[in-house]
This record gives structure tokens, sequence and C-alpha cells, in this order.
């Protein structure tokens, strides 16, 4: 009888080699394999080789020349950009006449009834407290200056952002064009948009007011266009049932339904023109930040702080008062407005009668003097000296010896091209071939710009930074996730941290350590732990409890429950995190240039400084190509696919 054999099956590939990331390892290998001895002969040395960059001086010192000298003649100036400044100019003077004018108790009684309007008498006596403190700290006429420039400035960047998301809401083609244009603009650190402003327009509001509307308006289009993108399609298909035009389906169903949307876009815009209005200070914007601008310049903590803590106090009541109104705590009818605004204006009127609109000099609290003299008590007895932990300078002088300059050593050390590959496999593990591939084209841009040893400090500093971050942020967003309590203690921190702009951050970093790249990490830390913090604990708080409850009857332990299960299941969060810290370390490592950063940040200050368009503009470049390689490095796949979506 004859035997039956099984046919022989094909061989098949190992277990390991199945999986996507060996794959790709293994593709990477072997192009390394190939390029590497060709780019080691052709060009022997680990820095970026001479002949692969490009000089920019030339040609953008020739483009700073002609514009300079043709700024106040060229029709292009006269009858376009020239309008576009008076206009500018004209705004703000006359909304800030209009403040002076109401004076403190009208400016004070129009905010507290808005708050109690939109979310509630609590809201409403925070508010009153606010405007309150920023007259007695005598800081009232810098407060209503950048409370002016941040009024026209906001309705400006809603106003292009709502056109920018309308066109990409409804238009798949433009959403796709937007998309990188929006990416870049929010990659983008704030002193980069300084320069070329500052050439057009020259020193002072217009040059502030654009550059904030540059850079605020892009969260406003991301999220009127995710508005209307994510409407109900039922409602729209009863509209369209009606007969209603394309015109009337936008105006009656697809804005309402995305009021949220808008409102929160609002919500962060107004955030993001405050941040950039203080940052603004640096060229002739005036205001609080001028004054934070000129206290950091002469080390006057005390006075940084006396107009800082009002830049808090702003960006805390108008974030309050815009999530309040996205959020629709309080159903607010249109009539009810009329007798709150009457109440405001009966207000202002009495002050102006009475000769009262200014805030009396005798209630002025002088802060800078004793805090200048807790200063002065922190560095005799804090900043060195300390026993057996050190002081904060000392502290610094660890971290730089210890971790900054063995980064930045190992940076320059490296091969330019392995670094090249190192970027490469990263970004191809995390995401796609694109993605890699734009990571790589980004850093060899910034080699070709000739900027490749400052980069490499700039990146050291984001590394270190990211890395202190990460620790301090999961290990607090873990304990958060598993203690209510903890949280709820943790919530008003984390809120105050989240509305600081970028440059209040600087002051106590100033006062503990003096200046440096220690500092600026230091400061680029305390930035980006509050978004790191929120995110973790949030990704953890998402995870489906029926795992928890499968992990707990095997009989695991919370500390295998959290190793095994939730930090498992929470990687998309943790990954945005990662994301998210990397973005908003880099935006302030950029501003530690102030307060000696040095490397790139440093180069946008002197280039600011200086009116050198090569020099600020070239590092402003870099920093575009370094902050986008770190975030398609650090960004999840799925969250890219749907970003602006």
């Amino acid at each position: 009888m004859a035997t039956i054999t099984a046919p022989t099956s094909p061989r098949t590939l190992p277990s390991a080699l199945k999986r996507p990331a060996v794959r790709k390892l293994l593709t990477l290998a072997a192009l390394a394999a190939i390029l590497v001895p060709l780019l080691t002969t052709r060009w022997p040395g680990t820095t970026w080789p001479a002949q692969l960059t490009v000089d920019l001086t030339t040609p953008l010192t020739h483009t700073s020349d002609w514009i300079i000298d043709n700024r106040d003649t060229h029709p292009l100036f006269l009858y376009g950009l020239g309008h576009v400044s008076n206009a500018v100019v004209l705004s703000v003077r006359a909304v800030y006449l209009a403040l002076l004018t109401a004076g403190w108790p009208g400016v004070t009684a129009l905010a507290a009834l808005t708050a109690w309007r939109v979310a509630g008498p609590r809201l409403a006596a925070g508010t009153t407290a606010a405007f309150l403190t920023c007259a007695a700290l005598g800081m009232w006429v810098p407060t209503m200056q950048t409370l002016a420039l941040m009024v026209v400035a906001v309705a400006a960047s809603v106003a292009v952002g709502t056109v920018l998301g309308l066109a990409a809401g409804l238009s798949g083609r433009t959403d796709r064009a937007l998309r990188p244009v929006l990416d870049t603009m929010q990659v983008l650190p704030a002193f980069a948009y300084l320069l070329p402003v500052v050439l057009v327009f020259g020193i002072g509001v217009p040059a502030a007011v654009l550059a904030t509307v540059v850079y605020a308006a892009p969260p406003m289009a991301r999220l009127t266009a995710l508005g209307l993108r994510g409407a109900d399609r039922e409602v729209l298909e009863a509209v369209d049932s009606l007969g209603a035009t394309a015109r009337q389906r936008l105006l009656t169903a697809r804005i309402p339904l995305a009021r949220k949307d808008l409102l929160l876009g609002v919500n962060q815009t107004i955030m993001m023109a405050l941040s950039m209005a203080v940052i603004a200070s640096v060229i002739g914007a005036g205001g609080l930040g001028d004054r934070v601008y000129q206290a950091l310049a002469s080390v006057d903590v005390g006075a940084a702080l006396a107009a800082g803590i009002p830049i808090v106090l702003l960006a805390v009541v108008l974030d309050r008062v815009t999530a309040a109104a996205g959020a629709g705590v309080r159903p607010v009818r249109r009539a009810i407005w009329v007798p709150a605004l009457a109440a405001a204006a009966a207000v202002a009127l009495a002050a102006r009668l009475t000769g009262r609109t200014d805030w009396p000099t005798g209630w002025t609290l002088h802060i800078a003097e004793p805090v200048n003299r807790a200063v002065d008590w922190m560095t005799a007895h804090l900043y060195s000296g300390v026993p057996v932990v050190g002081g904060t300078a000392d502290w610094a002088a660890r971290f730089t010896t210890w971790i900054l300059d063995p980064v930045r050593a190992g940076l320059l050390w490296l091969p330019w091209w392995s670094v090249l590959l190192a970027v490469a496999a990263l970004a191809w593990l995390i995401g796609t071939w694109r993605t890699a591939l734009t990571a790589v084209l980004a850093l060899a841009a910034i080699g070709v710009l000739g900027v490749w040893k400052p980069s490499m400090d700039t990146l050291s500093q984001v590394l270190a930074a990211v890395a202190v971050t990460l620790v301090v942020g999961v290990a607090t967003g873990i304990a958060a996730a598993r203690s209510d309590r903890f949280e709820r203690l943790l919530r008003p921190v984390l809120d105050v941290c989240q509305t600081m702009p970028q440059f209040v951050y600087l002051i106590p970093v100033v006062a503990l350590f003096g200046v440096g790249r220690a500092p600026a990490v230091a400061a680029a830390v305390v930035y980006a732990l509050p978004a790191v913090v929120r995110i973790t604990t949030q990704g953890l708080r998402q995870v489906d409890p029926a795992a928890l409850e499968a992990a707990g009857s095997l009989g695991a332990t919370g500390w295998q429950q959290l190793r095994q299960v939730q930090l498992p299941l929470a990687r998309p969060a943790l990954l945005l995190a990662v994301n998210q810290g990397v973005v908003l370390v880099l935006a302030v490592v950029i501003i530690g240039g102030l307060v000696g950063g040095g490397a790139l940040g440093y180069d946008v200050v002197f280039g600011l400084a200086q009116g050198d368009l090569a020099t600020g503009l070239v590092a402003g470049a870099a920093i575009v190509c370094l902050g986008l390689m770190l975030d398609r490095v650090t960004q999840p796949t799925g969250r890219r696919t749907t970003k602006g979506a």
C-alpha cells in the first residue's frame, strides 16, 4: 500500500523577521552598509562638510538692504503695507484710549460683569481681584497697553484663522494644501517670527501685532476646520432636504454645530496671542512684556515679577472666561448683555465725572524691593554653599558639566551621517518611510545652511530638557492617575503653569540659577511639564477598567497592573506626551538665548537686536528644521494622519 506523504511547505521566514520593526532595521542596515563607506571616503570628518553648505549671507543681506532702502518710497510699502501698518496703529491706539477713558473702575466692572454673565459669580469675583491686583502693583497703564494690543491682535487672528478654517473645512484640497503650512507655523518658535516682520514694518506696534497674528492664527484655523468637518451628517442631510443653499447650510447648520470648536479656537488663539504679545516687547510692543524684558536685562527680579504677575493674572482670566463660554457653563441670552454693558458704562462715567479714573498712588504695593531682598537672601544662602546638597548654582554647574557638556560633545563627535541614520531609524520605526524622509531632509537642511554645530548645541539642550521633563512628568502623571486627591491638588498648579506665557518662566529661573545653558533648560522643563503631566494622567485614566479588573483577578499587584497593563495600553498617549514635550521644550530653549542659552537662540536674538537678517533668519530656519525633525521623530503615526482633519 502506497504511503501518502505531506507536501513540503515552502520555507518560511523566522518569526523575528516577520516583525515590521526588524525588517525596517535590516533595510536601514543594508543602506548604511552601502552608503557609509561612500560618504566617509568622499567627505571624511565628523562635522557637516563645507562643500555641501550654501552661503545665504550675500542674498539675504542684499534683500535686507533693498527693503530698508525702499521701505519709505516703494509703492508696495506706501500704498500696500503702509496702509496695513497705519490701520494697526490706529486700532491699537483707539482701544488703548478707550480703556484709559473708562479708567480702572470701568474696565474692572466690564470685565467682572462679562465673567459673571458667562460663568457666574465665582469667576466674576476672581476677575475683579485680578484686575485690582494689576492696578495695585502699579501696572495698570502697562496692563492696558498689553490688553489693547491683545484685543486688536486676537480680533485679527480670529478673522484670519476663521477664513482659513472655513476654506480648509469646506474643501479637502485646500485642507491638504494648508496642513503643511500650519504645521510649519506651529513648529516655528515665536522668536523666529519677529525678524522678517521687523525688517518690513520696523520696530513698533505694527510689527508686534502682525507677528502675533501669524503666530496665533493657526489654532483658530485648525479648530474651525475640525468643527466644520465634524458636523453631524444627519443634521446636514435634514437641512439639505429642506432645500437650503450651500450658504444657508453653512450659516444655519455647520457653524452653529461647530460652536464649541470655534470657541475653543478663540481660547487657544487668546493664549498664544498673549504669549506672543509679551515676546513682541523685544521689538517695541511696550506694555507688560517690555517691563519684564527690561527688568530681565538688568537682572532686576523684583521689577520683573511685578510685571510678570499681571501677565499671569490676565492670562488666567482670559483663559477661564473664554473656556467657560466655549463649554456653555451658563446659557447667556442676548438681552442680558444690555443691562450689564449699561452698568459698566455707568461705573466708567461716574469715575470720569469724579476724576477717579487713575489708580490712587497711595494704594500701590511696591513689591520690587522686598522681592529683590529675598533674591539677595537666596543668592547668599541658597545660590551656593548649602551643606551636603549644594546650592542652586552648584546644581546648574553640575547639570552643565555632567549632562549638557557630554551630550553636546557626543553629538559633535558623531559623524554627521550617523546622526542622519539615527534620525531615519527612529522616524521610520515610529512612522512610515515618508516620515523618515521628511525628518532626514529637515536635518540635512540644517547642515546645508551651515549651522550644524550650533544646531547640535541646541539639540543637546532640547534632549536634556526633554529627558528631565519626561522623567518628572510621567512620574507625576502616574501619581495623579492613581490618586484623585493628588490630582485635585495638582490641577490648579497645572492650570496656572499652562496659562503663563513663556517669557515669565525666565524670572524665577534667573533668580535661582543665574544665567547660562542650565537655567534655559530649567525654564523649558517647567514650561513643558504641565502638558506632559496632563496627557499622561488622561491616557492612564482612559485605560479600559475591564483590563485592570482582569489583571487584578489574576493576582496582579498595583505595580504589575501599571507596568503590564496601563502603560502598554496608554502607549499612544505617552507618545503624544513625548511629542508635546519636545515641541514645548524647543520653544523655550530658544527663548533661553536671552539668559545665556547660546546656540541658535542666541543667533536669533543677536540678529534681531542688530538687524542682521542673514544671521537671524538662517538661525530661525534651522530652528524650524530642527523642530520639524523632532516633531516627526516623536509624533505617533495615528495622530499624524488625523492631524488637522
